[in-house]
């Protein structure tokens, strides 16, 4: 790759990013009354963060198993209120637990 096409590159990107950014604060001047769009903007991060981080989860272990068993037991203890730092420590000891088990069944 070239220097002039490496610049390119970085400028698409910024006008992309820039684009998306400014956008919306030009284009909506106006309090959002539809309940369906408040609803959608609302949870649009949340989508993305998942689509981003699911996929992540299930290709960095080694094995799907332990992955499965690491997404499992920390959607459990999400869902039941955990905080970030304990959800995250006990599905790494899931995942390592369960390595550990296919390596000595191995």
């Amino acid at each position: 790759m070239s220097t002039r096409e490496f610049l390119i590159y970085i400028a698409v990107m910024a006008g992309v990013t820039y684009l998306i950014r400014m956008l919306p604060m030009v284009l909506l001047r106006q309090k959002i009354h539809s309940q369906f769009v408040k609803s959608f903007l609302f949870y649009v991060p949340y989508a993305v963060l998942a689509a981003m981080t699911v996929p992540a989860i299930f290709e960095s272990t080694g094995s799907f198993v332990s992955a499965l068993a690491g997404f499992l037991v920390a959607a459990a203890l999400a869902w039941m209120g955990g905080n970030l730092l304990a959800v995250a420590l006990v599905a790494c000891a899931a995942v390592y637990l369960v390595e550990w088990l296919q390596g000595i069944w191995r």
